[in-house]
């Protein structure tokens, strides 16, 4: 019986190469920046403006990515990606200059990991041979659009994340012994807890990640000793205290395996009060961090746990509350043979 949310991969697409470009301040103030493919040295990446900035670590991202497969864009069947900004205008405009059939994805933070689960359908149902996903934030783009101009100076309370300049790519293909393979994912829901605090997005988001996590553990038969690591996107500090707090309350214990990418991003730094956040935050950590252990073998099987928070300027304004949700999807680098 299919279970709501619930997927899994027979034929067990695997993740070929990954590519990861990031911005000036990630450059200095990230813990990762050393296992980024690519950084710059200008938050526009050299051009005229945030957003031409912000397609830029994308389609860069992508490339990377398929140089690692040797690859050219002309022989991938589908590009999925989304971003934070107008109707995704960076991410449209990187698909035109791939030239690459493209879907764009709208997931909020939480796009890493629903661009990677729409792939692997793709894969699975023999329906692509190639597929591109990932996901991107430019710091100066997102900030303006759901807060307040950079240079209106507006200061931030403890609760608030820092949204990073960096982009995450990867490549996605048939099975191939070696490489990490998409077992499995979940679907979440849209929870709403009515919150209506952007400055606070972590706290609103760990709900969703609480649940999606529960319904992925029941869904697939698992429990969270299975895992090398449980890694959520960007919950930062705040969320992420409040995510292991519901993990507790529903008997999971506080294992030494949980993780956040928002928390972990600028090495908890409180110059960025909770931490990092945006669409390219857990695509940087995932692609990267993450990726790397299990290429090195410190990893084994990992739950990708990707957060985002649908809200927009709109509903925003409109004094909406925030819906979020939380996909999961779960890597591995056993040897087992597709079904």
């Amino acid at each position: 019986m299919v279970k709501q949310g619930i997927l899994t991969f027979h034929s067990m697409p695997s993740i070929h190469a990954t590519g990861v470009t990031a911005g000036p301040l990630e450059k200095k103030k990230s813990v990762f920046a050393q296992q980024f493919d690519k950084t710059y040295e200008d938050e526009r990446c050299d051009l005229p403006t945030n957003e031409d900035g912000h397609q830029q670590l994308m389609y860069d991202a992508v490339l990377i990515a398929l140089s690692k497969s040797k690859k050219q864009p002309d022989k991938i069947d589908f590009f999925l990606t989304g971003d934070l900004v107008n109707q995704m205008t960076p991410s449209n405009f990187t698909a035109q200059a791939l030239a690459i059939p493209y879907i764009g994805l709208f997931s909020a933070c939480a796009t890493s990991v629903s661009s990677i689960i729409t792939a692997a359908l793709l894969a699975e149902a023999k329906q692509a041979n190639w597929i591109v996903a990932g996901s991107s934030s430019q710091h100066n783009a997102i900030e303006r659009q759901f807060r307040y101009p950079i240079e209106y100076g507006s200061q931030k309370g403890a609760a608030s994340q820092w949204t990073v300049t960096a982009a995450g790519a990867v490549l996605v293909g048939k099975h191939k012994p070696g490489t990490p393979v998409i077992r499995c994912a979940t679907v979440g829901k849209v929870v709403d807890m009515g919150m209506t605090d952007p400055l606070n997005m972590g706290s609103a988001m760990a709900p969703a990640a609480s649940e999606t996590l529960m319904n992925h553990l029941s869904g697939h038969g698992m429990t969270v000793d299975d895992y090398d690591t449980i890694i959520t996107g960007d919950l930062g500090s705040n969320g992420f205290t409040i995510f292991k707090a519901l993990a507790n309350e529903n008997g999971l214990p506080h294992t030494k395996n949980f993780r956040d990418a928002g928390e972990e991003f600028y090495g908890k730094d409180p110059s960025f009060n909770a931490g990092a956040s945006g669409s390219g935050c857990s695509a940087a950590v995932f692609f990267s961090d993450v990726y790397q252990k299990l290429m090195t073998g410190e990893y084994k099987r990992v739950l990708l746990l990707a957060t985002g928070a649908l809200l927009s300027p709109l509903s925003f304004q409109q004094g909406d509350t925030i819906p979020c949700i939380a996909h999961a999807v779960e890597l591995t680098m056993d040897e087992v043979t597709p079904e």
